[in-house]
């Protein structure tokens, strides 16, 4: 085979220029310190790269998103907190309010105190998390939550949703409270029925929480759940006498007669007081039970009477309220006394409620705090591996680059030389 001049000229050109180009492709891993520069390096490793990296910024943002959750459920922890140690000096001060030594006017000063607990439950039934989101508006994080529209009347302007984070691929973490949950909708009574006496009552008579004895049979669907026991006192026995009636108020009807109520007496059972009222048949009356019983003592006078119903949702602030306007009433006589013990006894049974529905919010904010944290720890932990497994695709070894780039510097060398050696060759250097 012929090779010309030209033949030779072209060829050593092209393996010069071919050297000098691995010999850039190896200066840049070094500069660069990664082995794939660009796709065509090695198109596997770019595509398993590309995937890699799009991962690790998404756990990246799964790992930001922790730390924002974190933060708003910190917060909102610690609020609850101060939510629980208001309600308590709340209750701390219906016990001292049932001193019997406290005139009206050591009742009114801590009925002072109460209306600031109360203006601090507002303040942090509308705390933000710091960036003037609302902790308690649920979804709606830029409305203000709670406005009181009078005294003991506080609006909820929120909604029933709770915001979500993406803390990882598979979990969105709850980071705000609807807070008619925790401020408006609290069971009264013992959570189950409120007992309450009338306020025209004129006896004595004082009226306990009560409590279930079967709960199967209180929320039975028969059960009316709305009775009021009824008192009728004989004065002109001797002793005086002091009877009462138990009154279905849905249908009417004495549940000790099984016929339409009575308005006067005497009825059917004999008070003691201090003795349970059990809500179920005794001796020869019509067979009924709805498995609850409560405890009346003290006198109660002709025509007084008592209810119990299911429990009604209120707000921890009507319930504040109606204590400030309780403490606020004269209680010098035996009747205005048992009023007040009453509304105590009421208060300080709708305040333990609320504390337990902050504390029950406070566990789930907790707990989902914890579980953040755990997911944390996961995330950083696959952010390592992404780190370890990109690096192994990717960054250079420098030990095989700088070998690499010898060679490569002597072989471009070595193709130099030889051409100048090459092109040399001619006839006329002969003649």
């Amino acid at each position: 085979m012929r090779i010309s001049t030209s033949t030779l000229f072209d060829s050593g050109v092209a393996t010069i220029t071919e050297r000098a180009r691995t010999l850039l492709d190896v200066q840049q891993q070094i500069a660069t310190g990664r082995r794939v520069v660009t796709p065509s390096d090695d198109p596997i490793a770019a595509g398993r790269i590309l995937d890699l990296s799009q991962a690790q910024s998404a756990n990246q943002q799964f790992v930001e998103n922790g730390d924002a959750a974190r933060s708003s459920l910190a917060i909102t922890e610690q609020t609850l907190q101060s939510v629980v140690s208001a309600l308590q000096d709340v209750r701390t001060a219906i016990v001292n309010a049932g001193n019997p030594a406290l005139g009206d006017s050591g009742r009114a000063v801590i009925a002072r105190d109460l209306r600031g607990r109360y203006q601090e439950l507002l303040g942090l039934a509308n705390a933000t998390d710091g960036q003037g989101n609302y902790l308690f508006s649920g979804y709606r994080s830029t409305t203000q939550p709670f406005s009181e529209t009078s005294p003991g009347n506080v609006q909820y302007a929120g909604d029933q949703g709770q915001r979500l984070l993406q803390v990882s691929a598979s979990r969105f973490i709850p980071v705000s409270d609807a807070g008619s949950e925790i401020f408006d909708r609290i069971r009264t009574g013992n959570g189950d029925f409120r007992a309450a006496a009338a306020t025209a009552n004129t006896g004595s008579g004082r009226i306990g929480t009560g409590a279930l004895t079967d709960p199967a049979a209180w929320n039975a669907t028969a059960n009316p759940a709305n009775f009021t026991i009824r008192f009728d006192v004989n004065s002109a026995a001797v002793p005086a006498t002091t009877t009462y009636d138990i009154v279905d108020n849905v249908s009417g009807n004495s549940l000790l007669t099984g016929a339409a109520a009575a308005a006067n007496g005497p009825y059917a059972r004999t008070y003691s007081a201090g003795a349970a009222i059990q809500l179920r048949s005794e001796g020869v009356e019509p067979a009924f039970n709805f498995g609850a019983n409560v405890v009346i003592d003290g006198a109660p006078a002709d025509g007084d009477t008592f209810t119990l119903v299911q429990s009604p949702n209120q707000s921890v602030f009507r319930t504040i309220d109606d204590l400030i306007g309780a403490l606020s009433r004269p209680a010098s006589g035996s009747s205005q006394s048992a009023r007040l013990t009453n509304d105590l006894t009421t208060a300080i049974a709708n305040i333990d409620r609320a504390i337990d529905r902050a504390l029950e919010v406070q566990t789930a904010v907790g707990a989902r705090s914890r579980e953040v944290e755990i997911t944390q720890n996961t995330n950083r932990d696959i952010a390592v591996q992404y780190d370890e497994t990109l690096s192994s695709l990717r960054d250079v070894d420098y030990t095989k680059a700088i070998s690499d780039l010898t060679l490569q510097q002597t072989l471009l060398e070595a193709a130099q030389k030889s051409f100048l050696r090459v092109q040399n060759l001619s006839l006329f250097q002969l003649l």
